[in-house]
């Protein structure tokens, strides 16, 4: 499949389709309505697994945040995890059996590199082929999980992370503008695959570390994934029927050709407007404020809980480690994340300003616990955090189909680009703010 280098001055403006779990009736009425081709299965099947692959690190890393800080190498051999490890606080003065350094610290390596490539990528990312780019996505990812596996410090799990974030943030950019190129179902499967990581990263990341693998090994375990993601791309997808981007018609010859020759593009629309003015970007960014901050506080609230409360939540009259609690609380936050993404075709919320405020009413209970302790049962915990999960998926996704609904054509790439930097602003300040938190309460307690 080599031929998919002849994309490659193919323009990233093509990412506008920032798209969450909402399926075909989010794209513009035209789009839908001319989207009548069948869709190869291989290209399906294709899709779901590029969003399961590309999610798959990021997930992990922040599933293993706890293990991460916590596990100090040492020479010897831990091929295998003690099935009934005796605690040893890392400060003795604490009840809550704290890192020296919080969780929130491997969010920040985990989102602050997207964050980054989301800010930079429409000023060069497209100088850079599809192949090369989907080949260092799958090298850092590879990357991320044996530096993680082989780290002896902090600093170097850190830098795992971060690749991690760099695979995930420049496959994300990179697999959405690949949407364009086919028929609009593909975005729906795409979407789907990257709900599916959360769930299943998350899982399997539990499940390996309690039949008895090292978290070490567990990582190691996963190259797999990378493997997958550049087989999946280069041997699985079919070539696009053709460019349905409505854009094709003004971009240079070159960047027009397909995977394979002698395929056929759609005409451009002659009313489709190329560049916004200044004035119009800025008219359609107040216009879109209205989601836009909620979501972004949905996202501070539901990641401060995550990784700033997650490790404080240390239940001792279970059956459970602390390293395990951490583990189930990540694995049901997914699961609650994946089943509202999914919930779009059942129900629509418009009100997102109502969402913010119920998951800060989350994050203050869940403050309160955590300097009271006064939840009899973990099972408690496992329940609001079912709901936490789902009212951010809920969040997310009704954000994006109002805002695609709501806005013009001609408007929707530069409102969808615009909208999808709310959650991870969100998630960057909430782990900023999550690590003095950290070294307050174990210091207090």
């Amino acid at each position: 499949m080599a031929s998919t280098d002849t994309w490659q001055q193919h323009s990233d403006s093509e990412n506008s389709f920032f798209l969450p779990l909402l399926g075909e009736e989010l794209l513009p009425r035209k789009s839908r309505e001319s989207s009548v081709q069948s869709v190869h299965w291989r290209n399906l099947v294709g899709f779901w697994l590029l969003g399961l692959c590309n999610n798959f690190s990021y997930v992990v890393m922040l599933s293993a945040a706890h293990d991460i800080l916590r596990n100090q190498r040492t020479p010897e051999n831990n091929s295998h995890v003690d099935p009934e490890p005796t605690p040893t606080p890392h400060n003795g003065t604490s009840r809550y059996d704290c890192n020296p350094v919080s969780t929130a610290a491997v969010l920040l390596a985990d989102i602050l590199p997207t964050f980054i490539i989301k800010i930079l990528a429409p000023l060069g990312l497209h100088l850079l082929p599809y192949s090369p780019r989907i080949i260092l996505c799958g090298a850092c990812a590879a990357g991320s999980f044996l530096l993680v596996a082989f780290s002896q410090g902090v600093m170097t799990s850190l830098s795992g992370v971060v690749l991690a974030s760099i695979s995930c943030g420049l496959g994300e950019i990179t697999f959405l503008a690949l949407t364009a190129f086919y028929p609009s179902e593909v975005v729906s499967w795409w979407s789907s695959g990257t709900g599916g990581a959360g769930v299943l990263g998350a899982l399997s990341y539990l499940g390996l570390t309690m039949v008895g693998l090292s978290p070490e090994n567990t990582l190691i375990s996963m190259l797999g994934i990378p493997v997958l993601l550049l087989a999946t791309y280069f041997l699985l997808l079919k070539s696009p029927d053709s460019l349905a981007s409505q854009r094709d018609g003004v971009l240079e010859t070159s960047a027009q050709q397909p995977l394979i020759a002698g395929e056929n593009s759609k005409p451009p629309d002659s009313n489709f407007k190329l560049s916004l003015s200044f004035s119009d970007r800025w008219n359609v960014f107040k216009g879109l404020l209205k989601y836009i901050v909620p979501l972004a506080l949905v996202y501070f609230a539901e990641y401060f809980i995550n990784q700033g409360l997650f490790e404080l939540l240390f239940f001792r009259n279970t059956s459970l480690s602390h390293a395990q609690q951490y583990r189930w609380y990540q694995m049901l936050y997914q699961v609650g994340v994946f089943v509202s993404r999914s919930s779009l075709r059942c129900c629509h919320f418009h009100f997102i300003w109502l969402l913010a405020v119920l998951q800060f009413l989350n994050l203050g209970f869940l403050m309160v616990e955590v300097w009271f302790s006064f939840l009899p049962s973990i099972y408690l915990v496992f329940l609001i955090i079912l709901y936490e999960g789902s009212l951010g998926g809920a969040a997310y996704v009704n954000t994006f189909y109002h805002v695609a609904i709501e806005t013009q054509d001609e408007h929707r790439e530069f409102a969808m680009a615009t909208a999808c930097i709310a959650d991870t602003l969100g998630i960057s300040l909430s782990g900023a703010l999550a690590l003095p938190l950290h070294d307050f309460l174990c210091q207090s307690h």
